[in-house]
């Protein structure tokens, strides 16, 4: 007898990211869809021939690649499968993928700004150089197929699309109520908490995404699903999704209960937090660690704890 779980097949690929190897997933149903399409490499594409060999498909047969979010472990081989005539993914991948050249000068001008005021030290703005670095690893190409909130999988009707950003702004997530599967990419792993990280407004001149606010959201959404088994994109598929929300959002709070409690020196910009919250690691994973302290610094400025003021151009945030 045929079950639900026979219809869903998982592929591994290494990276050559400090998260270590990436899952694909292969669905089987009216077409044959791969959800999520790995890095571009060498050793990653003879991996996956070598993985769908195994489960008695070649490159040629996948008909579609759906797409949880933009990261450049995620979609690297969308242009390596030659009968593909259907990428779906969130409306906001879309600049990536197309490569729009506005959208990126917009991009690196974010970040300059964004350092500017936050008060990086000016060694760290040789950085803004490397931000479009990771696009070798990835594929060029174009969405057919938009999905969002409640949009069903194309050929498989049975799996539908919930939106959780906030680890990237396009991230969506994929349930099937007959047996609460989730193929939830990097929004939920078990291993490791996912970062929120900072992105420009996707429309210009819009306001900034609050990434730590859209996980904690996202998160949040997922305790009203009744979740089985995670099909994470990274670490080992497990079944205690409602547990793990919890436990996150806890020591999200317990890490932003420290940063508040900095600010009995006074008043402090984001860089200065950020030394003090991670002095092991700001100088080898400064995008990371950044991302994470005004992530931060959001969620106690929402809940109350914080204000901002500007001063000489620089954000200042003080108890408030």
């Amino acid at each position: 007898m045929k079950t639900l779980k026979d219809t869903i097949a998982q592929i591994t690929l290494p990276t050559p990211f400090a998260v270590g190897d990436v899952h694909l997933y292969v669905l089987k149903g009216d077409r044959l869809s791969l959800v999520d399409a790995g890095v571009k490499t060498k050793e990653a594409w003879e991996a996956l021939c070598a993985q769908l060999k195994m489960i008695g498909y070649r490159p040629e047969d996948i008909e579609q690649v759906i797409l949880t979010h933009h990261h450049p472990d995620h979609m690297g081989f969308l242009e390596e499968f030659p009968n593909v005539d259907t990428i779906a993914a969130h409306p906001k991948l879309r600049p990536w993928l197309e490569r729009e050249e506005d959208f990126f000068v917009r991009y690196e001008q974010f970040y300059l700004e964004m350092y500017k005021q936050s008060g990086v030290p000016d060694r760290f703005y040789k950085l803004l150089k490397g931000l479009r670095k990771p696009l070798k690893w990835t594929a060029k190409g174009t969405i057919t197929h938009e999905l969002g909130e409640g949009s069903k999988l194309p050929g498989h009707e049975e799996w539908w699309t919930t939106e959780t950003p906030g680890h990237a702004q396009s991230h969506v997530s994929f349930f099937r109520e007959e047996d609460g599967a989730l193929i939830g990419g990097d929004h939920l792993l078990g291993h490791i908490s996912s970062n929120p990280l900072l992105e420009p407004p996707f429309l210009e001149g819009g306001e900034r995404p609050r990434p730590l606010l859209q996980y904690r959201d996202s998160m949040e959404k997922l305790l009203k699903m009744e979740i089985g088994d995670v099909y994470p994109g990274h670490g080992k598929i497990f079944d205690h999704a409602h547990a793990l929300v919890h436990d996150r959002l806890k020591k999200q709070e317990q890490r932003a209960n420290k940063v508040y409690g900095m600010f009995s020196e006074g008043t402090l910009r984001a860089y200065d937090v950020c030394e003090r919250l991670f002095p092991k690691h700001v100088e080898t994973q400064f995008g990371l660690t950044m991302s994470e302290t005004i992530g931060q610094l959001d969620y106690l400025e929402h809940i109350g704890k914080l204000e901002t003021f500007t001063d000489q151009n620089q954000t200042f945030y003080k108890v408030k």
